[in-house]
Order: structure tokens, then C-alpha cells, then sequence
């Protein structure tokens, strides 16, 4: 994990996402991670390269890593990608 990603902010973003913005945490791993029939997930890490999730599948716990499109610089960084990739990923799923 680089240096702007420490534990404390990854758990911070993670936490967030996984209470106030759970539709969204579908929305990555069905349309980023490939995880087209996932029914529910969870954000476990992000870093300055990617995110870590897990996808329900049929009763299943799958693990899906996401890679960002570039290096990310810091949490606000992160803050800005999530949103547009959410805005993406709810354009492909129309």
C-alpha cells in the first residue's frame, strides 16, 4: 500500500462505501470486475492502483480485484475516481 494509502485511510474509504454507498459497491464489481450476476459486495481495501471486493454470486463469496485506470495520488484522488467510476459503471448497466 503507498504511502497515501495508509491502513487508516483504506479502512476509512472502505467503511464509508460499504455503509452509506452499497449500490455503488455492486455497481464496481458487476461492471469493473466482471462479476455480472453479483447480488451484493463489499469493498475490503483500496490502494493507489486498485480496490479489493467481494462479490455474493449464488451463495458464493467471490474475491474481485479492480484495477484503476491510472496511479491514484491520494484519498481525494480516490474520492473523485469513485464517483466517476460509479457514474460509468450506472451508464453501462442502462
Amino acid at each position: 500500500m503507498s504511502e497515501n494509502f495508509s491502513t487508516e485511510i483504506s479502512s476509512r474509504i472502505c467503511n464509508h462505501m460499504n455503509e452509506d454507498h452499497t449500490d455503488a459497491v455492486v455497481l464496481y464489481a458487476k461492471a469493473f470486475g466482471g462479476v455480472t450476476n453479483a447480488t451484493a459486495a463489499q469493498m475490503l481495501s483500496i490502494d493507489s492502483e486498485g480496490m479489493d471486493l467481494t462479490a455474493q454470486v449464488n451463495g458464493e463469496t467471490i474475491p474481485v480485484r479492480i484495477q484503476f485506470d491510472r496511479v491514484l495520488a491520494d484519498a481525494e484522488d480516490a474520492h473523485q475516481t469513485l464517483i466517476a467510476m460509479v457514474k460509468q459503471a450506472r451508464v453501462q448497466a442502462k
